[in-house]
């Protein structure tokens, strides 16, 4: 793509999903997005709630895809991508990993339906003992679902995202090691302002809510970024900030969870969108945005993407207030780098 364009993500999180996906639609078009984030577990639950049932058929989510992608046409938004597709790569039990070659196919054909040619794959972050740190065999996992998505009509790509709490693909060097690896042109990345900021500059469980070094370490890895990362696989970027936890994020924090990384329940709990330092934000969104923007001269799709407690609220009046302030960021990330100019 030639050009900037606003996305914001229809959020679903866990097996909690509260506000419904025709909300969530009506109020991304109402804002001025043009486009949103698809979460598969939307479409289940609207299936599961069109069709009265706990396990809806291909022919039941295939339909409720369909109307879904009439209401975002009605609307003037664009899926850009259908997401995500958890827990693949790296699988040390191969029969699980044959069921998931299984599951894609479901996804190619809701993709195709939907009219996107893209789905966003996270790294792995199932527990060590059941993910390999091999990464030719993560990257031939992952050359195997680029190399079925180019036999597609058209073809569907992939973008690969580290997560800061990912098993062994948890920075962006990392994943973007993958990505040469796998060494397809229908796989690249997506770099998450969030998942970067929160691996090598900020650690909830920390007093201080950073790193060691951290303003160091993040200015390498981003001189890193600018200089290695090939902006042509960069298939999308995703645009969010993070609260300071009051408190390390340690067991007897309230968002702590038994066996989980914090940076997981910090994630899940507390994101906010750039700019709002109103509501804790503190992460360099800023110097990564400038490296994306600026340095690697990144356009396309930039999603608005959030995660956090304040959407298990109930009303039809969390989903508006939360689409206002996905724009009202966007609105200010645009003008500071002049992205309605580029």
């Amino acid at each position: 793509m030639d050009v900037y364009k606003p996305a914001i993500f229809s959020i679903s999180l866990g097996r909690a999903v509260v506000h419904s996906l025709d909300l969530k639609i009506d109020q991304a078009a109402a804002k001025g997005f043009r486009g949103i984030e698809l979460a598969y577990e939307d479409l289940e639950f609207a299936a599961k709630t069109s069709f009265k049932t706990d396990e809806p058929s291909l022919a039941e989510l295939s339909a409720t895809t369909a109307n879904i992608r009439a209401r975002c046409d009605k609307l003037g938004l664009e899926v850009i991508t259908l997401q995500p597709f958890l827990g693949y790569d790296g699988l040390l039990d191969r029969d699980a990993h044959a069921l998931m070659i299984e599951k894609i196919h479901v996804w190619f054909q809701l993709a195709k339906i939907l009219g996107t040619d893209m789905i966003l794959v996270p790294a792995n972050f199932l527990p060590a003992d059941q993910v390999t740190g091999d990464m030719e065999l993560i990257a031939a996992d992952l050359r195997e679902l680029a190399d079925l998505g180019l036999r597609e009509d058209p073809p569907v790509r992939f973008a690969y995202e580290n997560l800061c709490w990912s098993t062994h693909v948890s920075t962006w060097e990392a994943a973007w090691a993958v990505v040469q690896l796998v060494d397809r042109p229908n796989f690249g990345l997506c770099l998450d302002t969030f998942n970067i900021a929160g691996r090598v500059w900020a650690d909830p469980a920390a007093p201080d809510g950073r790193t060691p070094d951290a303003d160091m370490v993040l200015k390498k890895s981003l001189e890193r970024l600018v200089r290695d990362v090939d902006v042509r696989k960069v298939f999308f970027v995703q645009v969010v900030d993070a609260e300071r936890m009051d408190s390390p994020l340690v067991e007897g924090h309230p968002f702590h969870v038994a066996g989980q990384p914090p940076r997981m329940n910090w994630s899940r709990n507390a994101r906010t969108f750039m700019y709002e330092e109103d509501r804790g934000a503190y992460l360099p969104v800023e110097k990564i945005a400038e490296a994306i923007f600026d340095g690697l001269r990144y356009r396309g799709w930039v999603s608005m993407e959030l995660f956090s407690r304040t959407l298990f609220e109930k009303g039809p009046h969390v989903v508006e207030d939360h689409a206002r302030r996905g724009f009202e960021s966007w609105k200010k990330l645009q003008a500071k780098f002049h992205l309605d100019k580029q």
